[in-house]
């Protein structure tokens, strides 16, 4: 009672106020219009706007406009590559004041207990942390991963503070063709929110899996593909992440009479992208840079997310909003002067007062030691399926060629750039070796090994010398996961991933700067990727079409099977 009646008391003028922004413009998304005005803080809430305010701290923010916080509608944070913690740090000062996230990369290493770590983190850091309860893990029946969670499973962890619904159901076979486990997940979750992930679905299996109460789609690629789905009643999450880059075809779509359908997200950017780049921040100026209306994109980025996701407390700056504010230098620019998150400032002193939580997943990586000879790709056919990637996306082609046989082996061909492929099973379950082709790297010698491979995440690596691939991969078992580059018996860069396999414990600009460091190794292979390392993670999932491999082998994902050998 206390509280509410000071907020009333301070919004009317009866008592001063916490904190007062004074001197800039504020935005309105409503209008459009930049209004003048002060705007007026109690606690974590707006109370006043467009009006004049005592206050017991006053900031100035002239010649800066006042923007709503930025919301990122679907990333998985462990995919940044660092803590829940670190991913704050980096993140808030750019303006992003609320993050929905799905620890499912975690939970398919540790399943329940990956979860709660980000649930207790949650409560701490700077940023809205909004965590999903991850809807597949693992993601199909084509892949081993560390854990399974069922509907019972998802039950003990609902009604966290930090809840809003169930993540990406990315098993969308298993929605539209109505299998038990499925169906029970929807109707825990029904009349709730339902994030969706449903790539190239259309027609009446698009029809059905909308049907069943899902809201969102983060995976259309095409402005055809986006437009079939707004028209369907999905709200269409414009993503721009390290490899999956929509931007630029879905941008067209973005308008001001769409903009209350459509939202913006990363799926996800790590911090070497994040300094080059940006992140929300980076989308936005770009977008309209490239002609999107500034009402549009601001939409997207605040409001309208808030609006898809049931946040009725923040999106604008009105009375009654949570105080995530951004003073930018300009609506085109987009670059935060100043970054409120829930009324505190963004800046040292306020995320060295957080507390935390201890890291989770060590020891994860439990793979066998593995030989050179397990990576040979036996067979006794020379047409061969392979995997064609597309840069900046994580679609693949179903590619077939022609690979000649010798001594029962097919080798890796760098002029015609095929390499290979193999996915280790790393969770200490079977110890599965699983080979293949890809077609895109452009390497010319030595591996690259990974522990980041989706869902799963088992350990991924490609290369042309099977003696550097056992080299990579050990190394994984070694420093508890990463990223590794081996050449000629050597290892030329690593990035220790100790938590589950997936993120460091160190802070995020020297995570950056392994980054760099690994970037300039894979290229000195030949690698001609932008970003190869979380480009070979999406090789192993096996809900993206067309051609993926996981642990039990290359993946026909159209038709949901496993490719004999």
């Amino acid at each position: 009672m206390a509280e509410l009646e000071t907020r009333i008391a301070q919004g009317r003028g009866d008592e001063v106020a916490d904190l007062v922004l004074r001197g800039g413009k504020l935005f309105d998304l409503m209008t459009g219009e930049l209004l003048d005005g002060d705007v007026a803080i109690c606690g974590d809430t707006i109370v006043g706007i467009l009006d004049d305010y005592e206050a017991r701290e006053i900031i100035d923010v002239s010649g800066l406009i006042l923007v709503p916080g930025f919301i990122d509608t679907h990333l998985h944070i462990e995919s940044s590559l660092v803590t829940p913690f670190e991913f704050d740090r980096c993140v808030t000062p750019r303006g992003v004041t609320t993050a929905i996230c799905d620890p499912h990369e975690i939970a398919n290493v540790i399943g329940a207990e990956g979860i709660r770590y980000f649930q207790e983190a949650s409560r701490l850091t700077l940023m809205d942390i909004r965590v999903q309860l991850s809807s597949c893990v693992p993601s199909t029946h084509m892949e081993t991963a560390g854990a399974e969670l069922l509907a019972e499973d998802l039950a003990e962890l609902m009604g966290h503070p930090s809840g809003i619904g169930l993540a990406e159901f990315m098993n969308y076979p298993g929605v539209i063709f109505r299998d038990p486990e499925a169906m029970k997940k929807l109707l825990l979750f029904d009349g709730g929110h339902v994030d969706g992930h449903c790539p190239l679905l259309s027609g009446k299996d698009l029809n059905a899996y909308v049907a069943a109460g899902i809201r969102t789609e983060h995976e259309a690629t095409s402005a055809e593909e986006a437009l079939e789905k707004l028209r369907k009643g999905m709200r269409v999450l414009i993503r721009e992440g390290s490899v999956s880059k929509d931007m630029l075809a879905l941008r067209s779509l973005l308008t001001e009479r769409t903009a209350p359908y459509m939202c913006l997200c990363t799926d996800d950017r790590n911090p070497l992208d994040i300094a080059e780049h940006g992140h929300l921040d980076y989308m936005i100026r770009t977008m309209i840079a490239l002609g999107t209306p500034p009402l549009a994109a601001y939409r997207a980025a605040s409001l309208s997310a808030a609006e898809a996701f049931g946040l009725r407390d923040r999106g604008m700056i009105a009375p009654g909003k949570r105080a995530d504010i951004v003073a930018v230098d300009s609506l085109e620019g987009c670059h935060a002067q100043l970054v409120l998150a829930g009324g505190a400032k963004a800046g040292d002193a306020a995320f060295a007062a957080r507390g935390t939580v201890a890291p989770v997943g060590r020891a994860s990586v439990k793979a066998p030691r593995l030989a050179p000879q397990q990576f040979r790709a036996t067979g006794n056919r020379e047409e061969t399926d392979v995997i064609g990637i597309r840069e900046g996306q994580i679609l693949t082609d179903h590619l077939r060629e022609t690979i000649a046989i010798e001594d029962g082996d097919k080798r890796p061909d760098t002029a015609r750039d095929l390499v290979r492929i193999a996915v280790a099973e790393r969770h200490g379950k079977n110890g599965n070796v699983a080979t293949g082709f890809v077609k895109g790297f452009g390497l010319q010698a030595g591996a690259i090994a990974s522990t980041v491979c989706h869902d799963h995440h088992n350990i991924a690596c490609v290369g042309v010398d099977y003696d550097d691939m056992a080299l990579a991969a050990n190394r994984l078992s070694e420093i508890e996961g990463g990223f590794v580059v081996a050449k000629g018996g050597e290892i030329l860069a690593e990035l220790a991933l100790p938590v589950a396999g997936l993120m460091s414990l160190a802070p995020f600009e020297e995570v950056r700067d392994r980054l760099v460091e690994l970037r300039a190794a894979a290229r000195s292979l030949g690698v001609t990727l932008e970003e190869p390392f979380l480009q070979l993670a999406f090789l192993a999932l096996p809900v993206i079409p067309s051609l993926k491999i996981t642990d039990r082998g290359m993946v026909d994902v159209l038709k949901f099977e496993i490719i004999p050998g």
